[in-house]
């Protein structure tokens, strides 16, 4: 069932990752119903869904994305996560209006769980660029008030090094030809699965 094509050191289980996507199905349908994410009883879960974790849920329709959502850090237990983000990436996603019941049937889902961040030292964008690896690397940019975040699964549309960190200066509100000596970057894996790719 994984999908990943990353380098990630950490994984889930089978069952955890059936377990995550009905969770997040279960949220978005539950928003539908009544507005409000599913509220999940991390008890009732595995042990490796009960630890804190971090979590993107992407919605696409027909390949098309349809939302996306997530945490950048752990604070709360994995499955908690899944099921607020699932929600959020449905409902709360500034770039996309509300989900609506005719879309529901449609939708696929990923989930993206995201290993702990790294930073990346360097004082030029060359610098950091050069130690930037292609497909495996998530890159969070951080700028005073701005960052920006882009998922390693990015790389299948943007393989190119520098057009990713262009993309993600611009994901977080800066030009793309911006530099300067306070721009703090830091990388991630990801342990990505989901349906889309068992879609027909």
């Amino acid at each position: 069932m994984n999908d990943s094509t990353t380098a990630a050191r950490f994984s889930l289980s089978d069952e955890s990752q059936r377990l995550l996507l009905d969770v997040a199905r279960e949220s978005v349908a539950t928003g539908l119903r009544t507005a409000v994410p599913l509220v999940v009883d991390p008890a009732q879960y595995p042990p490796e869904l009960q630890a804190p974790g971090a979590a993107f849920v992407t919605l696409k329709i027909n390949g098309q994305l349809r939302g996306c959502i997530g945490t950048v850090a752990p604070y709360r237990p994995l499955v908690e996560d899944v099921a607020a983000n699932a929600f959020a990436a449905a409902f709360q996603d500034p770039r996309f209006p509300l989900l609506q019941p005719t879309e529901y049937p449609q939708l696929h889902y990923d989930i993206s769980v995201l290993g702990p961040l790294s930073p990346i030292v360097g004082k030029t964008e060359e610098e950091i660029l050069r130690q930037v690896r292609p497909g495996i690397d998530g890159l969070v940019l951080q700028y005073g008030q701005r960052r920006g975040l882009l998922l390693p699964s990015v790389w299948q549309s943007l393989p190119d090094r520098r057009a990713f960190f262009r993309a993600l200066k611009q994901k977080a509100g800066l030009p793309p030809d911006f530099w300067d000596p306070d721009v703090h970057v830091s990388r991630f894996e990801t342990f990505s699965f989901g349906d889309s790719a068992h879609a027909t």
